[in-house]
C-alpha cells in the first residue's frame, strides 16, 4: 500500500508533471519516496528561491504548471517571493511543502523550522493553500489546484503535508479527473461584442498575457477589424513583424495617443497593471472612449469599468469573435500602427534604443529563443519597445512584484520545459548577484544557456531614481564578481564585450564543439535612461 508520499508522486504524474523542482530536507523525505522511479525528473537548485523561479520560469515556456517541492519553515518562506512573483503575472505553479507534526502546529514548541503558522503565511500570496491533514484529503487537493491552474487565472498554489501524515497508508490514488475545457464565452455577448466592433470605424486592441497562447487568432481578428494591436510586455512576441503590430509600452504618449484615437478598445487577458500601462507613474492610463474587456477572471474585469466585459478563456472568446465577425475595408489601421511605432521609438533615450539594439542582435542571432530577463536596463528598454519573434519568447520580472534575482532560475526552468529552444537569460550585475549560486545548476545539467550579464556596477536604474529624486545616493554601489572567474568555477565559456552591437553579434555566435552553459558579459558603464 503507498504512503501518502508515494500517493503524491503518483498523482502529480498522472497530472502530467515531468519536472520537479526542489532541494530535500528531513521534512520532506517522505515527498521523495517513489519519486526515483517515477519517471519525473528532480532538478536540484541551489537555494529554494531558486526551485520557486525555475517552477514559474517552467510555466510560461510550458503552459503547464511548474512544481515546487520545499521544506518546513525557510524553506517555504524563501520561497514566498516567488510564489508573489507569479501571482502578480498569473503564472501557475504548485508548491508543496512539508510542516512539522500535526500535533506540535501553533503550540510554540521550538520545534525545527517552526513558524506559528505557516499555512496562514502562505495564504498572503496563495491562490489556494491547504494542509493535507489525513490521507483521504491529499487527492481532492491536488486535483483542485490543477483544475484550478488550467481554467482559472494562474497563480501560485500551496499544499503542505505534515511529516507525520506524509508517512500514513493512502489506498485510493485512482486516476486524475480529465482537466475541464477552456471557458467558453457567453454566446450573447459575442454577437452583442462582433456587432459593436462591426460598427466601430477605429478598433485598437490591447492584448496581455492572457492572450499569449492565442496568437493565431488575435492576428486574424486584427485584420479582419484593421486594428492596430498594442502589446503588454507578456504578450510581446505576438503577430512579430506584422503592420498591426505595436510592440510598445502603453505607457508611452504615442501608443496612448493611438489608444486614444481608437472610437472602442478591445482590451484581451490585460489586467491594466501600472508597470504597463502607466510605468513613469503619472497617475493616469491611457483615455479610452469606449472599453471593452475579455478576461478569465471576474475579480480583474470587477476593477476596471468598461462597456462590456466577457468572462472567458481568451482564446476561445477570440475564435467566436472570428466566426462573428467579417471583413472590415481596409482603412488606416496599418497607418496608424506605423505612427505610434515611431512615435514610440522617438520617445527613446538614445541608450535606450542602444540597448533595443542589442536585443534585436540577440533575437537575431538566437531566432525562436526564450529571452528571460531580470530588473536591469536591457530589459527595462525592451519592456518599452521591443518585438519578439515568438508568442510567449519574451518575459522577466521587471513588471508587476519585480523580485530581483529571477532571470537566471527562471530561465533554468523554461530550458527544462522547452530543451530543443534557445535560452537566453539577461541579468544585470546587482540582481544576478541574488540567485548566482543557480549557475551551477545549469552548469550540472549542462544546459545550453546563454547568460547575458549587464554590468554597470551596481544599482544603476536605482541610483538614477535617487539622483532624480535629490536623494544622495546610497547603497547603489555593491561591488559585483569578477565574472569571468565566476563562469570559470562553473565550467562554462566566457566573453567580455563592449556594449555595441557587432561586438555582442560576434560573441554570440555558436562555437563548434561548445555545448552546456556560456556566460557573455557586457561592459556597461552606467547608461542613463
Amino acid at each position: 500500500m503507498p504512503t501518502v508520499g508515494e500517493a503524491l508522486v503518483e498523482r502529480l504524474k498522472a497530472h502530467g508533471v515531468s519536472h520537479v523542482f526542489g532541494i530535500p530536507g528531513v521534512h520532506t523525505v517522505e515527498l521523495y519516496r517513489g519519486l526515483a522511479s517515477s519517471g519525473i525528473a528532480h532538478i536540484t537548485p541551489r537555494h529554494e528561491q531558486g526551485a520557486g523561479f525555475m517552477a514559474d520560469g517552467y510555466a510560461r515556456a510550458s503552459g503547464k504548471p511548474g512544481v515546487a517541492f520545499v521544506i518546513t519553515g525557510p524553506g517555504l518562506t524563501n520561497t514566498l517571493t516567488p510564489m508573489a512573483q507569479a501571482r502578480a503575472d498569473s503564472v501557475p505553479i504548485l508548491v508543496v511543502s512539508g510542516v512539522n507534526k500535526t500535533h506540535t502546529l501553533g503550540k510554540g514548541l521550538g520545534c525545527l523550522h517552526e513558524l506559528p503558522d505557516q499555512l496562514a503565511l502562505s495564504k498572503t500570496v496563495s491562490i489556494r493553500a491547504e494542509q493535507i491533514e489525513n490521507a483521504a484529503e491529499l487527492m481532492p487537493a491536488i486535483d483542485a489546484a490543477f483544475e484550478g491552474m488550467s481554467v482559472a487565472r494562474g497563480g501560485p498554489y500551496h499544499i503542505e503535508i505534515p511529516i507525520d501524515v506524509a508517512k500514513h497508508d493512502h489506498d485510493k490514488v485512482g486516476k486524475a479527473p480529465a482537466q475541464p475545457a477552456p471557458l467558453a464565452p457567453d454566446v450573447e455577448q459575442i454577437d452583442a461584442l462582433a456587432a459593436a466592433l462591426m460598427a466601430a470605424e477605429r478598433v485598437v486592441i490591447l492584448a496581455g498575457g492572457g492572450a499569449k497562447r492565442a496568437d493565431a487568432a488575435l492576428g486574424q481578428l486584427a485584420e479582419k477589424l484593421d486594428a492596430p494591436v498594442v502589446l503588454t510586455v507578456n504578450a510581446r512576441g505576438m503577430m512579430h513583424k506584422h503592420p498591426l503590430c505595436i510592440p510598445a509600452s502603453p505607457s508611452l504618449n504615442a501608443v496612448r495617443e493611438a489608444i486614444a484615437e481608437a472610437d472602442i478598445v478591445l482590451a484581451v487577458g490585460t489586467e491594466f497593471g501600472p508597470t504597463d500601462y502607466d510605468m513613469y507613474a503619472i497617475g493616469d492610463m491611457p483615455a479610452m472612449k469606449r472599453l471593452v474587456r475579455i478576461d478569465i477572471c471576474a475579480d480583474q474585469l470587477a476593477r476596471h469599468e468598461a462597456e462590456m466585459c466577457l468572462r472567458a478563456d481568451a482564446g476561445a472568446a477570440l475564435e467566436a469573435l472570428l466566426a462573428q465577425v467579417s471583413d472590415k475595408p481596409i482603412a488606416d489601421g496599418a497607418v496608424r500602427a506605423k505612427t505610434a511605432r515611431k512615435g514610440a521609438w522617438a520617445e527613446l533615450s538614445d541608450d535606450y534604443r542602444l540597448m533595443c539594439g542589442l536585443l534585436d542582435v540577440v533575437r537575431d542571432t538566437r531566432p525562436g529563443a526564450l529571452i528571460v530577463g531580470d530588473s536591469t536596463q536591457p530589459i527595462y528598454a525592451g519592456n518599452l519597445y521591443y518585438d519578439h519573434d515568438m508568442a510567449g519568447g519574451w518575459f522577466n520580472a521587471a513588471t508587476g512584484f519585480g523580485a530581483l534575482g529571477y532571470a537566471i532560475p527562471a530561465g533554468i526552468g523554461a530550458q527544462f520545459a522547452q530543451p530543443d529552444r534557445p535560452v537566453v537569460v539577461i541579468a544585470g550585475d546587482g540582481g544576478a548577484q541574488f540567485t548566482l549560486p543557480e549557475l551551477m545548476t545549469a552548469a550540472q545539467e549542462k544546459l545550453p544557456i546563454t547568460f547575458i550579464i549587464w554590468n554597470n556596477g551596481g544599482y544603476g536604474e536605482i541610483e538614477l531614481t535617487m539622483e532624480n529624486a535629490g536623494i544622495d545616493v546610497v547603497g547603489c554601489d555593491p561591488k559585483p564578481p569578477l565574472f569571468e572567474h565566476v563562469a570559470a568555477s562553473c565550467g562554462m565559456p566566457y566573453a567580455r564585450v563592449a556594449a555595441e552591437p557587432a561586438a555582442l553579434a560576434e560573441a554570440m555566435q555558436p562555437k563548434a564543439g561548445q555545448s552546456g552553459p556560456v556566460m557573455i558579459e557586457i561592459d556597461a558603464p552606467f547608461i542613463a535612461s
